[in-house]
């Protein structure tokens, strides 16, 4: 290797965490949450549900235009996977839901 390769590589190496720690000093502070921004509890639940609900609504209508024969059938498919997908989230959820509750139940008081 000749000494101007060596001395690119050595400046791209020293170089590299210098860069690396400067741009992340820059874009932490565009990662902090702040408190007017951050949602509550209920206002997340409730937009989890209005989506699920959505969801749900959008694959019926995909349903039954399918069943006319306006829609075809790859996007009946595609509102059949998504449903599903959102059905089995909703259930992992309850299910957690129910396993912490009964969890606390079990706890001495």
């Amino acid at each position: 290797m000749d000494m101007k390769a060596v001395s690119a590589i050595q400046k791209f190496t020293n170089a590299r965490p210098a860069a690396a720690i400067e741009s992340y000093a820059q874009a932490r502070p565009a990662t902090e949450p702040t408190p007017e921004e951050t949602p509550s509890v209920m206002e997340s639940v409730g937009k989890v549900a209005l989506d699920f609900a959505q969801t749900l609504q959008q694959s019926e209508e995909t349903a039954k235009a399918s069943m006319i024969g306006d829609a075809d059938p790859h996007a009946l498919v595609q509102a059949l996977a998504q449903t599903e997908l959102a059905v089995e989230a909703a259930v992992s959820v309850r299910n957690k839901v129910v396993e912490a509750y009964q969890e606390i139940l079990r706890m001495p008081v």
